[in-house]
C-alpha cells in the first residue's frame, strides 16, 4: 500500500511540475521575438534577450550597445537555476530557427525595408550567413562567462544547465565553417 501511494505522489509530482514549467520569454519578449521575421532580425532579438539573462545574473559577456524599448518590458527575473536554463533554452531555440530555414530556405521571410532604392532587397544568400555569423559571435562571447560560472557553481542542476549552454555555443561556432566565406569589404565605401 505504501509503494502505491509513494508512486502516486511521485506521478502527481511530476505531473504538476510538467504542467507548472515556467516560459522562458517574458510577454513582451514573446511579442518582440514574434515580430522580428526576418532572420538576422530573429537572431538579434534572441541574442539580446540571452543578454538579458546574463545582465540580471550580473554577469558581464560584453553585449553590444543595446537601447531597450518599452517593447521589451521589464528585467526578466528568476533563481539562477531558472536564468541558466532560459539561456540554454533560448540558444535552443536561434538554433532551431537557423536549421529550420537551412532546410526550408524559400520559408524565409525578407522584409523590404526601402532603404536600398538602387539595389535589390538582401535574400538568403545574404541574410542566412550574417545571423548565423551574428549568432556564432554572440555565442564566443557567452562562451567564458559561462566556464567562469560552471566553475563558481556547486548546484549541479545549474552546471547542467550551464554545460548543455556551452555545448550549444560550440555548436554554433562550429556551424561558421561550413558558410561560404564572406564577401571582401567593398572598396567604394572606404575606410573608417
Amino acid at each position: 500500500m505504501k509503494s502505491v501511494l509513494l508512486a502516486a505522489a511521485t506521478l502527481l509530482l511530476l505531473t504538476t511540475h510538467l504542467y507548472c514549467q515556467r516560459d522562458y520569454f517574458t510577454p513582451e519578449e514573446i511579442d518582440v521575438v514574434r515580430d522580428a521575421q526576418q532572420i538576422d532580425t530573429r537572431i538579434a532579438a534572441l541574442t539580446h534577450v540571452v543578454d538579458r539573462r546574463f545582465a540580471t545574473l550580473k554577469v558581464d559577456v560584453k553585449a553590444p550597445p543595446f537601447k531597450e524599448s518599452p517593447d521589451w518590458g521589464t528585467a526578466p527575473s528568476g533563481s539562477r537555476l531558472e536564468l541558466f536554463i532560459d539561456i540554454k533554452r533560448v540558444l535552443e531555440k536561434a538554433v532551431d530557427d537557423i536549421d529550420n530555414l537551412s532546410e526550408r530556405p524559400t520559408s524565409m521571410v525578407i522584409i523590404d525595408t526601402g532603404e536600398k532604392k538602387k539595389k535589390k532587397p538582401e535574400g538568403f544568400a545574404e541574410l542566412f550567413p550574417k545571423a548565423v555569423r551574428d549568432l556564432a559571435a554572440a555565442a564566443q562571447r557567452y562562451q567564458p562567462a559561462l566556464k567562469a560560472q560552471l566553475d563558481v557553481t556547486q548546484d549541479p542542476a545549474e552546471k547542467g544547465a550551464i554545460l548543455g549552454s556551452l555545448e550549444l555555443c560550440d555548436e554554433i561556432i562550429a556551424s561558421v565553417a561550413k558558410l561560404p566565406a564572406p564577401p571582401p569589404p567593398d572598396p567604394k565605401k572606404g575606410k573608417n
